[in-house]
């Protein structure tokens, strides 16, 4: 993936017999959400918490021999991507904590937007903090509010009141399991059956793979408690609006995912057919850049009626161009992750489609590569509208100095990545794809205007950012 990254993928799950193996699997599966580090934590039979967690892949993180020492019939398990340069074996997951109810684990997926405000209350009440993660904060609420409440829920319920901004949690506190989506459910979590239990996780993909079943999405503002033999509700914030982040479709999550009722391939092989319908092109073939942007170009050689074909041969084994310190080093990585074939470019007008453009660095350097190879020309598709705003709920993209599209035009960027034409799929396009209401959906970074208060940024339903202050 060279795209823009993104913050983690969790799983919980609750069953009759051992989930260690089903966790790790499940883990492999939502790899693509976070490749930095990887955790399990189980309650075992002693009344404690257990936890395998390391830096890297799922594989390197999560050896056979460690695993082997893990034994539970409940758990919760995680995969990360850093945030804002956080590279460390101590901001792996699941972080644990102790509280009234027993051993703590937590799991987390997202950004809380008020942690510099919640981290300045607690710090003056006394709390101490080993890291500046989202995650240690939260386990240091849920602990506060723990000692206030005989009834876990209302300790969740409470600390959840606090926290402000895109977040899916599982929580192992003690032998019970829960899981949190925010109000706006700006990032997925889902619940599915099991052959002896039920489980939560960030893509029903991973149901897929344990040959599972997908019950339904955890609601935004619902917490769940599951159990081998079901799944309690208990709704906390059910009446904010929506807000699901409309780049799971686009780029996160995998092609095979279900989220929110929206099959993840189905929405972007229509992206590609209305890219067609927009931004049409006299060109010989149409090529994705792998691998999220081929269903888009699917798409739009189906609706185009131009032949598809498969540009470039990508290096699964090379180096993650994305946690390269510079954006030098990132550019000779391209070279090392992707080739042209050749065969295929030679003396052809080209269409690449590539799902979203954020710096446009990566997507300059495969364009002068197809060019070598021999392409007489280099058209591009954008499955996302120009992204011109920050994203400050898990997304790798903080400031406007990263985003190419905050400062300038679409003609300008088709001169810097020096294509033959460039058009990207309108935000009209991009809301009939998902087929949600534009109100369900997370569109800041493409509008601009934000589904919670931001400092210095406009709330969607403001018209002018001066009404914030």
């Amino acid at each position: 993936m060279v795209g823009p990254k993104h913050s983690c993928g969790i799983v919980g799950m609750s069953a009759e017999n051992n989930v260690v193996p089903a966790i790790q699997k499940s883990l492999m599966i939502i790899q693509h959400r976070g490749q930095e580090s990887a955790g399990i934590s189980v309650y075992n039979s002693e009344g404690a918490i257990d936890t395998v967690k390391d830096s890297g892949l799922v594989q390197t993180a999560l050896p056979k021999h460690m695993l082997g020492k893990l034994h539970g019939t409940v758990g919760i398990g995680h995969v990360r991507y850093p945030n804002a340069g956080r590279v460390s074996r101590s901001y792996a997951e699941p972080l644990m904590s102790t509280t009234r109810y027993g051993p703590l684990a937590i799991a987390h997926n997202g950004d809380i937007t008020n942690f510099d405000q919640l981290m300045e209350k607690y710090l003056f009440t006394g709390s101490s903090f080993f890291t500046n993660s989202d995650s240690e904060l939260v386990t240091k609420i849920l602990s506060k509010h723990s000692a206030q409440y005989e009834d876990p829920v209302k300790a969740i319920k409470a600390t959840c009141a606090e926290l402000d901004g895109a977040f899916s949690i599982v929580i192992l506190m003690g032998d019970r399991l829960f899981g949190i989506r925010d109000p706006r459910g700006m990032k997925p979590l889902c619940i599915g059956k099991i052959r002896d239990g039920y489980m939560l996780v960030s893509e029903s993909a991973a149901l897929d793979a344990l040959n599972g079943e997908l019950i339904r999405d955890v609601m935004p503002g619902e917490i769940v408690e599951i159990t081998p033999n079901e799944v309690k509700s208990y709704p906390y914030n059910i009446n904010a609006p929506k807000a699901h982040c409309m780049f799971e479709w686009v780029y996160f999550a995998r092609p095979d995912s279900v989220l929110d009722g929206k099959e993840v391939y189905h929405v972007r092989r229509r992206i590609g057919e209305i890219l067609a319908k927009e931004s049409p092109a006299d060109v010989d073939l149409i090529m994705p850049i792998p691998d999220s942007g081929r269903a888009h170009a699917i798409g739009f050689s189906v609706e185009s009626k131009i032949p598809y074909e498969e540009g470039f041969m990508k290096n699964r084994f090379a180096e993650r161009t994305f946690i390269l310190p510079d954006q030098r080093q990132r550019e000779v990585a391209v070279s090392t992750k992707m080739n042209p074939i050749k065969s295929t470019v030679n003396g052809k007008r080209i269409l690449i489609v590539d799902d979203s453009i954020v710096r446009g660095t990566t997507l300059k350097k495969l364009i002068s590569m197809l060019r070598s190879a021999g392409a007489l020309e280099v058209h591009v598709r954008v499955g996302c509208p120009p992204i011109v705003a920050p994203c400050y709920y898990g997304v790798d993209m903080k400031t406007r100095e990263q985003i190419i599209g905050a400062d300038h035009t679409v003609e300008q960027i088709r001169q810097i990545i020096n294509a033959d034409s460039l058009a990207y799929i309108s935000v009209e396009g991009l809301i009939e794809a998902i087929d949600l209401p534009e109100g369900d959906l997370c569109l800041a970074c493409v509008s601009g205007k934000y589904p919670t208060m931001i400092p210095g940024e406009v709330h969607r339903y403001q018209s002018t950012l001066k009404e914030n202050f």
